[in-house]
């Protein structure tokens, strides 16, 4: 494909009345995801010099991400973005303006972990509100295939930048620094978002006489692409610290972020491209397919004995990234009701976001215990465990049909058959 071909469907997207803001918003109010954890981490140690409570604070900030966020979206579904939007928007940059208070003063540890778990549980999940957004405006499939590519992209962009900002902001600037300038890019940019309400999807009051209405957002499609995303995140999580961990034993750290760089690099390649290409298969085959791709290519790191070999086997393995995460974005974004989209797209971020935390742990220890170059069996297993989640769940997914009450145009019909 040349690069016309590949960019000129981004570009024809923005033609979506609105679509530039709330898409750009949503990139900045996403820039908070990798900040606010290392952050915490470079703050708290900082502080203390413990890493062991400084990633314990940490966690805590993740975890409650994940059950909060949620619990957001569906309040979202229910009663608009905007409305929501400002009152989360709220509670984080407080939360997290009294987090950084609490550690710099010096305030009992307890007080951390609690504003931590506040900061965190404050925090809706932005990508999957701009993903709505996108569902909302555009009735071609290929068009939203296209569209969730850009965001998948987008994500990847916000992992290469925010590591770097939040590091240098935080060691050549002071330590609250990096977590202070993720809360507020996030502030503004929610703010933002929630001001834009021309685009945000109608809400969808629950129906009191439809009693399974509250689980549409949990149907099987929905619980298949979430487990397999936890042990994608698990892998995530895992190549962070290995790889951070191999740098150092072979003598150059700071070469580190280049191959976390690369992977991302790779999948933003891989991005791009599967979000204009014409596949076959349904959407289910083609989330199986991408899975089991994804098992299959980070399997590579078994063979890393270098660093040289390590950016190779990166910008492989990060082909297979994107592609698993847009297709299974996609799958749910046709197997759901609208007035339960945003809810479900969280679910399977939070997914993403639990297997990050227990990846990083369940590495770490690896490292400690095997050394950093055997640890790499920690996200090979993880990848493995993704394929076979995905292909378990094959069977459920072809007995999940596409919600009722939602009007099925033709194209889309095609795809799910």
């Amino acid at each position: 494909m040349s690069p016309r071909t590949v960019l000129g469907p981004y570009v024809r997207l923005f033609a979506v009345p609105g679509s530039r803001a709330f898409s750009f918003a949503g990139w900045v109010a996403r820039l908070p995801i990798p900040m606010l954890g290392l952050g915490a981490v470079l703050l708290v140690a900082g502080r203390t010099g413990s890493y062991a409570l400084a990633g314990a604070v940490s966690g805590t900030l993740a975890l409650s991400f994940s059950v909060a966020s949620p619990q957001w979206a569906r309040a979202m579904d229910r009663r608009g973005q905007g409305a929501v939007l400002r009152w989360a928007m709220t509670a984080y940059a407080s939360s997290g303006v009294a987090f950084v208070a609490a550690v710099t003063a010096g305030a009992p540890v307890w007080s951390w972990f609690v504003l931590a778990a506040l900061c965190g549980a404050s925090g809706p999940n932005i990508g999957s509100l701009v993903r709505a957004r996108w569902a909302a405006a555009l009735e071609d499939a290929q068009r939203r295939q296209t569209a969730f590519a850009l965001e998948a992209v987008v994500d990847e962009v916000v992992f290469v930048v925010g590591p770097p900002l939040v590091t240098l902001l935080a060691t050549l600037v002071a330590p609250p620094a990096g977590f202070l300038t993720g809360i507020t890019l996030g502030a503004l940019g929610g703010f933002w978002l929630a001001g834009q309400r021309g685009s945000e999807p109608v809400p969808q009051p629950p129906d009191p006489d439809a009693p399974t209405r509250r689980w549409a957002a949990l149907n099987r499609a929905v619980l298949v692409v979430s487990a397999t995303y936890l042990a994608i995140g698990a892998v995530f999580g895992a190549v962070d610290v290995v790889v951070i961990g191999f740098a150092e034993v072979e003598g150059v750290p700071a070469l580190a972020g280049l191959a976390l760089a690369v992977f991302a690099g790779g999948s933003l390649l891989a991005g791009l491209v599967y979000g204009v290409a014409r596949l076959p298969g349904g959407l289910d085959a083609r989330f199986l397919g991408t899975a089991v791709f994804f098992a299959l290519a980070v399997q590579l790191l078994w063979g890393v004995g270098s660093i040289a070999v390590l950016v190779g086997v990166g910008f492989v393995a990060g082909l297979a990234i994107a592609p698993v995460l847009v297709s299974g974005t996609s799958l749910v974004e046709a197997r759901v009701p609208r007035s339960a989209l945003t809810e479900a797209l969280s679910w399977t971020t939070t997914g993403l976001t639990l297997g990050i935390t227990a990846g990083s742990a369940l590495a770490g220890a690896a490292v400690d215990a095997w050394g950093a170059e055997a640890a790499f069996a920690v996200p090979a297993l993880g990848a493995a465990l993704a394929g076979l989640v995905a292909l378990a769940g094959a069977p459920l997914l072809r007995r999940c049909a596409r919600p009722r009450a939602v009007p099925v145009p033709a194209d889309v019909a095609r795809e799910t058959l």
